[in-house]
């Protein structure tokens, strides 16, 4: 099978987008801006979902459904909320389509306009808040612990395939409590969830941190988030959690009763992830040649790949492999049996290859004599030839190695990519060489942050949690800082 990818070192960019449509991932849709997820993909997209939802039902929390359409007025009520979103919003102004008697197609019908427009869901704070006001009068109804599954819309021009795109798919929690103490909790609570997920399962190291004020989510009092680096040395949030204190509330009037009687608005927190995930998995381990998945989220962890030269071989291979793969099942690895006659072993082998499948088995007619398989393994691209006796086993174990390799793999390519200076210079030339994130002294003021990211695309992508103080000078103004904060050029 020929792959022909083009470089990661070549073109990084071009790289990532045939990868993810040769590997049958995804693809572009016929409309603008939107993507089709296919099978291959979606089937990793829920594996995430699955491992996402059992820890938010661990946490507490339980799921439920809102409107895909928000009327305008509620995106009225909270000034800061709107106008993060106002540029991004798609707006329905008609209900109805009519016959076109001139050229026999569809015409929006210009009687049928809605007296309110409908916003398509960027976001769900404002339908949600809306919502809580109808089940919140007394502390005793709180807390509401509230996740949903679902699709948004921002209105993106310049797409690319799950890192952005004008429609895609998310959760989002939506929380209300009676104190601060409890909202900030379950904020901080849910950035572990995430950051726990994303390193243990996507194998992929974060930074747990705040964003500053400029880059918070708009209506929220604080955002935290998790900040990963990709092999080209960008860097890519992948979740943000945030304490909304009581914006929402007040916007939209719930109140609850306390337990002395007095009346006070309820505090809120949001938080979420997306397909964007996907686009995370796939730049921060894959090669030139394919996808190199984590085997927690891999679809197929195992395929077995059998040679034979006719069908009496066949025949015996195939008796073999059910049995394996029964061994397999009982272990919970998921296995493909790959024994199409139409293409020959080496197609398969790099077809396979390409779509990340962490280990690969090859069994012929010699193995059967000699009660052997031969084992690749996706990371390392390592062969070894192992006894068929017990081979669950030793692929279960081959399988938790490979994890941790490729996690650790990636923890020392961030570790050796996060630069301290302390010189606007130094600054600009680790972006303009290096990349990955920048350790620097920031003086903490809003026009110092929108200066450097004017002049060199950077921005403080996080102000790490538990950050060590230490005094400093600011790389631009060099006025008195207290602690470093992470830079980096991001997606």
């Amino acid at each position: 099978m020929a792959k022909d990818l083009t470089s990661r070192d070549k073109d990084y960019s071009q790289w990532y987008n045939e990868l993810v449509t040769k590997a049958d991932l995804a693809e572009h849709s016929s409309v603008r801006g939107c993507m089709v997820i296919k099978p291959y993909g979606y089937s990793i997209w829920e594996k995430m979902q699955a491992v996402l939802d059992k820890k938010f039902k661990d946490t507490g929390h339980s799921n439920a459904y809102f409107p895909l359409f928000i009327p305008k007025s509620f995106l009225s009520k909270e000034a800061d909320h709107v106008e993060g979103f106002a540029k991004e919003c798609a707006v329905v102004t008609h209900y109805r389509l009519k016959n076109d008697p001139e050229t026999g197609g569809v015409i929006v019908d210009p009687e049928a306009k809605l007296e309110e427009e409908l916003i398509v869901r960027p976001t769900s704070e404002t339908i949600i808040w809306n919502t809580y006001k109808g089940w919140i009068q007394s502390y005793r109804d709180l807390p509401i612990l509230v996740n949903q599954w679902a699709n948004v819309v921002r209105w993106e021009m310049r797409t690319r395939l799950f890192l952005r795109t004008a429609e895609f798919l998310w959760q989002e929690g939506h929380t209300a409590h009676a104190t601060a103490d409890e909202a900030i909790a379950e904020t901080e609570q849910m950035l572990d969830v995430y950051s726990d997920f994303v390193e243990n399962w996507m194998a992929l190291p974060v930074v747990k941190g705040r964003k500053t004020p400029n880059e918070r989510f708009a209506g929220a009092l604080d955002t935290y988030c998790i900040e990963a680096l990709m092999q080209d040395g960008k860097a890519l949030q992948a979740g943000t959690s945030h304490f909304l204190g009581q914006n929402f509330a007040k916007a939209f009037d719930v109140r609850f009763t306390g337990k002395d009687g007095k009346q006070d608005f309820v505090w809120a927190t949001s938080w979420g992830v997306s397909t964007r995930l996907m686009g995370a998995l796939i730049m921060a381990h894959s090669d030139d040649d394919g996808l190199v998945l984590p085997p927690k989220l891999a679809p197929i962890q195992v395929v077995i790949v059998p040679i034979f030269k006719n069908d009496e071989e066949a025949d015996k291979i195939t008796e073999v492999v059910n049995k394996l793969k029964k061994e397999f099942d009982a272990k919970g690895i998921s296995v493909k049996y790959d024994n199409r006659d139409t293409q020959r072993p080496g197609f398969k082998f790099a077809e396979w290859e390409l779509k990340g499948v962490p280990v690969r088995i090859a069994i012929g007619a010699r193995d059967l004599e000699n009660q052997t398989v031969e084992v690749a393994r996706r990371d390392t691209k390592e062969k070894m030839v192992l006894q068929m006796n017990d081979l669950a086993n030793k692929v279960e174990f081959l399988l938790e190695e490979i994890q941790v390799n490729i996690f650790q793999k990636a923890n020392s390519f961030r570790e050796e990519n996060i630069t301290r200076v302390d010189t606007y210079e130094e600054f600009k030339q680790v972006l303009g060489n290096k990349g990955g994130f920048v350790s620097a002294h920031w003086d903490g003021t809003a026009e110092t942050e929108q200066q450097i990211k004017d002049e060199t695309k950077a921005t403080i992508r996080c102000i790490p949690l538990n950050n060590p103080q230490e005094e400093g000078k600011c790389i631009l103004t060099g006025k008195p800082s207290s602690q470093r904060v992470l830079f980096a050029i991001a997606y």
